[in-house]
């Protein structure tokens, strides 16, 4: 297949290039710095400049004659929410994929990709409460929320241009590079580490590996449409994730965390790990994806290097 990427230089964006390159995909990402994006990657992609993605269209060249587009542009969230973060934390997803689609809507039909795989985030669904939760479920009230909102609607009208879109609401991400063990880490490390807030709230978790391979997934399936959720098939509360860490790092993970604590040293943004929601992955498994680290421990083993 050709494939373009956007955020492809990301945590998430650099292990599915690979994979796509190593399953024999030609690869075209779209980056402010195409010369530094085709180094990342040793010159086997096409590098196409998209210097201003909130600002202006993408560039036609490197969306015609493509397959399919994996979208993965969007600010950081794990970081306090200032009102310039929250606007950029917005404005980098909304406007970022609205320019997207005018791009995909100034090519001849013909010329357009079949199917657009637009990241979201499991943050759509709010704050939850113990039930499992589906891709049947409405968008929350909160910041993220919205922010969701407003981000899958703008995936969603590459499907008046005949494209197949699938919206893959992606849970806490488990990686080796960034994401939520890079905060967690350090202070399990420090013997200080445990569950956050009573520990009782769900952790929607996803390991990178598959994070990958349901993009992967959703780009090659035909029936896979809509909003899906890329999450483990069991998600684990905040207390049982800290002690899965704990035993993995050979530390203890009885120092709770209060709330309050969490508040005052990252104001809103806290809300991420003091609520939760048990996002459960009902598309994928209907549709057949078969999970590569479905367990937890294992996962987090891979994902610090315990393995």
């Amino acid at each position: 297949m050709r494939i373009t990427v956007t955020g492809a230089t990301g945590s998430l964006g650099r292990p599915l290039v690979e994979e796509l390159l190593a399953r024999g995909d030609e690869v075209t990402v779209l980056s402010r710095d195409p010369a530094k994006a085709r180094d990342a990657f040793g010159g086997r992609v096409e590098a196409v400049g998209w210097p201003d993605p909130k600002g202006g269209p993408a560039p036609a060249e490197g969306l015609r004659g493509r397959d399919a587009v994996i979208h993965l542009l969007g600010e950081p969230v794990a970081q306090r929410w200032t009102d310039a973060a929250r606007t950029e934390i917005r404005d980098s997803r909304v406007l970022g994929t609205r320019n997207l689609v005018a791009g995909l809507r100034a090519l001849p039909a013909e010329d357009r990709p079949r199917v657009l795989v637009s990241q979201s985030a499991s943050g759509w669904y709010g704050a939850r409460g113990d039930e499992p939760v589906t891709e049947d479920e409405p968008a929350g009230d909160d910041f993220l929320a919205r922010v969701c909102l407003e981000w899958e609607g703008e995936a969603r009208e590459a499907g008046a241009l005949g494209i197949r879109v699938a919206l893959t609401r992606t849970g806490v991400v488990l990686s080796d590079s960034g994401g939520a063990l890079e905060k967690m880490v350090p202070p399990f490390k420090a013997g200080v580490g445990g569950p956050v807030a009573g520990g009782g709230q769900y952790v929607p978790w996803i390991h990178t590996d598959d994070v990958v391979g349901a993009l992967i997934f959703c780009a090659d399936t035909a029936a896979a449409e809509g909003p899906l959720n890329v999450t483990a098939p069991e998600p684990a509360t905040n207390g049982e994730l800290s002690k899965a860490l704990g035993r993995v790092l050979h530390r203890p993970a009885v120092a709770p965390v209060p709330s309050f604590a969490l508040k005052l040293l990252y104001g809103e943004m806290a809300q991420i790990v003091t609520t939760g929601v048990r996002a459960v992955p009902a598309r994928l498994l209907e549709l057949g994806y078969e999970f590569r680290r479905s367990a937890l421990e294992p996962a987090l083993r891979q994902a610090t290097g315990k393995d």
